[in-house]
């Protein structure tokens, strides 16, 4: 396996000086004076388009001498592809991440809250990545924000010297039990439309050819916005992000898609889980260099090499475990096949997570976000359900209790039934607790939620078995021509099948939580899939039902 060295992280330390309007962070440079937003809007505007934007050139400048320090034609790049991040307590700990394609001077975020403005400044954490095909390095800038204040509004600006400051907002999560909505999709892509054989611009002496290469479509961009109109306080992206792993240019696919979605996630933390599009090859002993250096994920106790695979964050009464499929799946999907890279470090981590999320009693979910799945009723050319998952994953699930499962990798929307237990075949084929399909107990079941409707260029709507069957993937064969292992496959019956579309490519889903207000009593999460039909985020309803299930603050459960 092509290996590259791992990615190198460099630090700044700064002081940390508290101030009247929020409660001080580390990382935090002395006496830096407190900057409002418009203040800090104007010193940008003024400087960057002449005096009078907002304020005067001289008033702004004196509103914010530490955060704009431009000087003319320094030639430095601007602050890309900004976006936010959870850490493991989603009500007091959120990061601030961009990216530059060469070293800046000072990464570092302003933050504080709409009504006290921007008083607080902390140095970025910068990492890096050599992009093994291009030998192009990307530094990306990771601004760690703790000691938050639960369900609170705050507002920041991302800058580094050179630079025209980048604002955005978030909300914490709540401090206990609290109503929130948060949202789901995965296989994005870019928003490409196609592919240009010249004729060729003046002073360019090469074949002009923009080639789709990453499957993408200009749905990515549409079902980005629809995901604002819902506004969620958090969204997670189910795997395959951009499939910068097929594109001739792999930093450019990256680049292309922050920036598309940093419409959204400047505002809202986008949480991920590591699909097979995510493993590039010689990015990084196991082809996760690139995903694991733009994302700052909260920890998993293991090593350099496997942080940020997977994760877990607790928002409200919701534990969220973010899992990477790539270890125990059998499809050979990625640039390299890497089945087994963690040793069982991954299952071990799960297993310990679980146990103790289920014995929290301030948790009453625990949703899991992968890639691979467990279900699908997809004829080829889709993927089928991967039984290393169902042998790995689905006993733990079932042991502790896990109430959902949203996944990507097939590119439709279909869910199941409550599933518990496994049928005695050789594919393992999921038992449905129940068949009600509007109001579903979790307590009896885990539902598997299909959720690939992204964006990509390649939907798999219309390949649905007429009725419901499943291909599972046994095992692997020999190498093909396309450079994978080909898979084995065993078609089963699916009875645990639920629901499906299959007249909608793209959409996501938004997941309501109300905690319920009495001890031990119910809890509901309310779901909604939305088809996503065309420019501006339109939308519509294509599925809605209720999961419920007991509070975990009532009597201790056995």
């Amino acid at each position: 396996m092509t290996t590259t060295p791992k990615a190198t992280t460099t630090a700044t330390t700064a002081t940390t000086t508290p101030t009247t309007a929020i409660t001080p962070t580390t990382a935090i440079t002395s006496k830096a004076p407190r900057v409002s937003r418009r203040g800090l809007l104007g010193a940008a505007g003024a400087a960057a388009a002449g005096a009078g934007t907002f304020i005067s050139q001289p008033e702004a400048v004196a509103a914010s001498p530490v955060l704009w320090t431009r000087p003319d034609g320094s030639g430095m790049p601007p602050v890309s592809g900004l976006h936010l991040q959870f850490g493991a307590d989603a009500a007091r700990e959120v990061v601030v991440s961009w990216q530059t394609p060469v070293p800046v001077k000072r990464p570092r975020v302003m933050f504080g809250t709409p009504a006290h403005g921007m008083g607080t400044e902390v140095t970025a954490r910068t990492t890096s990545y050599q992009d093994a095909k291009s030998r192009q390095t990307i530094y990306v800038h990771h601004a760690r924000l703790n000691r938050l204040r639960p369900g609170t509004g705050y507002v920041y600006a991302a800058v580094h010297d050179g630079a025209t400051p980048e604002a955005g907002s978030f909300r914490t999560g709540p401090g206990g039990r609290a109503p929130f909505t948060f949202t789901s999709f995965g296989d994005q892509g870019t928003p490409t439309v196609g592919k240009l054989n010249g004729p060729r611009p003046p002073k360019i002496t090469e074949k002009l050819v923009y080639l789709n290469d990453n499957l993408g479509s200009p749905y990515a961009n549409d079902v980005t916005t629809a995901v604002e109109r819902i506004a969620p306080l958090f969204h997670l992206v189910n795997g395959d992000l951009c499939y910068a792993n097929l594109s001739e240019d792999r930093l450019r696919t990256w680049s292309d898609w922050f920036d598309m979605t940093s419409r959204s996630s400047r505002f809202r933390p986008w949480m991920p889980a590591a699909g097979n599009h995510e493993n590039e090859l010689g990015n990084g002993p196991i082809g996760f260099a690139a995903y694991q250096a733009y994302f700052s994920l909260p920890g998993n106790g293991g090593d350099a090499e496997t942080e940020g695979l997977w994760y877990a964050f607790t928002v409200g009464s919701v534990r969220v475990v973010s899992l990477a499929n790539d270890d125990v799946a059998y499809q050979d999907a990625g640039n390299t096949y890497v089945r087994g890279y963690s040793g069982g470090a991954q299952r071990r981590w799960l297993e310990a997570e679980l146990a103790r999320a289920r014995a929290d009693r301030d948790i009453d979910w625990i949703v899991v976000v992968m890639h691979q799945v467990v279900v699908s009723t997809a004829d080829h050319p889709g993927n089928g359900a991967d039984l290393g998952i169902r042998e790995e994953w689905l006993p733990l699930f079932d042991t502790y209790g896990v109430d959902l499962v949203v996944c990507g990798h097939e590119h439709h929307y279909e869910r199941s039934h409550p599933i518990r237990g496994q049928e005695p075949s050789d594919t393992m084929t999921p038992t449905p607790a129940a068949t009600r399909t509007d109001l579903v107990d979790t307590t009896g079941g885990t539902v598997h939620m299909v959720i690939g409707g992204g964006g990509t260029s390649v939907p798999s709507m219309d390949v649905l078995f007429d009725t419901p069957r499943c291909n599972v993937i046994t095992g692997v064969g020999a190498t093909g021509a396309n450079g994978h292992k080909s898979p084995v496959y065993v078609t089963e019956a699916a009875p645990w099948s639920a629901v499906r579309d299959r007249v909608n490519p793209y959409g996501f889903a938004a997941f309501t939580v109300d905690p319920g207000t009495e001890r031990g009593g119910l809890t509901t999460m309310s779901v909604t899939y939305y088809a996503v039909t065309g420019l501006y985020g339109r939308v519509e309803p294509v599925d809605t039902f209720t999961l419920r299930r007991t509070r975990g603050d009532g009597e201790r459960r056995r």
